[in-house]
């Protein structure tokens, strides 16, 4: 897909979150409007992915509350139905808050943070074992970066020389309750991943040109691990959400989200 087709892909990944968040009155709207370009990038341009085949790539969403954009980008590639969406959040419904193994198209369960990244790192290693050639993608956050686990793998991932994992950064500075940096600064985040002997890339997180041009110059038969730092806006794209902390866990009501669909539909 070109830059606009993936803005276009983008866009469609917000208003199904959106309407699906108000509709199911739970989730997590900020995290899931900031994460959708990354994952319009991953699914729409960089991966190989057909979840039916065993040499597909690999992604896992680490920061699991992100579950709705995954959701609705799992729905757009055909892994289910798009119309399955209406049912998230109730009874019986494989549509749960964080991603379960029962959703077409998702490796691991997830949601306890800190935990994806390992997992993504024994994937990674199991494919180098293997001797096959596909990659791994992890998606986490950079409030999710406070949990210890995340540089015990990401040792683990220098050590090993995984050159085909890529670790991205939801770069959007804020966390539940707040901006990042009245909680538990973590910057520099670049220099850290520099030390533990990853590759590192500040790219643009709203724009899923920016993203897939960045993910095509990486060297994934390589002994360095890479980290991208996204730097993203939460809630992007629906200006009365956009770097508000309330919106991590807040959902839309019916006139709101009619408001937030009409943003990204400009």
């Amino acid at each position: 897909m070109t830059g606009n087709e993936l803005k276009e892909k983008s866009n469609e990944i917000k208003k199904l979150v959106i309407t699906m968040t108000a509709k199911g009155k739970g989730g997590h709207v900020g995290t899931s409007l900031s994460e959708a370009d990354i994952l319009a990038a991953l699914f729409f341009h960089t991966m190989n992915f057909d979840y039916q085949d065993p040499d597909r790539d690999r992604f896992v969403l680490s920061k699991g509350h992100g579950s709705e954009s995954l959701y609705c980008t799992l729905a757009l590639k055909g892994t289910f139905p798009v119309s399955e969406l209406n049912n998230y959040l109730t009874h019986d419904s494989f549509l749960t808050i964080h991603p379960t193994r029962h959703v077409p198209g998702v490796e691991i369960n997830t949601g306890a943070l800190g935990h994806g990244f390992s997992i993504a790192v024994g994937m990674a290693l199991g494919a180098r074992k293997s001797l096959k050639n596909w990659r791994t993608f992890v998606l986490t956050g950079d409030g999710e970066l406070e949990e210890g686990s995340n540089w015990e793998a990401a040792m683990a991932a220098s050590f090993y020389k995984l050159g085909n994992l890529t670790v991205i950064v939801d770069n959007n500075r804020l966390q539940l309750a707040d901006f990042i940096s009245k909680i538990m600064e973590i910057e520099p985040l670049d220099k850290k991943f520099e030390a533990f002997g990853f590759d590192v890339y500040k790219v643009a997180g709203n724009d899923p040109q920016a993203i897939s041009d960045c993910l095509d110059s990486l060297d994934y038969s390589g002994t360095k691990p890479h980290c991208i730092l996204a730097q993203t806006t939460k809630g992007s794209g629906v200006s009365f959400m956009e770097n508000i902390a309330e919106w991590h866990h807040r959902v839309p009501t019916i006139d709101e989200a009619e408001k937030a669909i009409k943003e990204l539909s400009k």
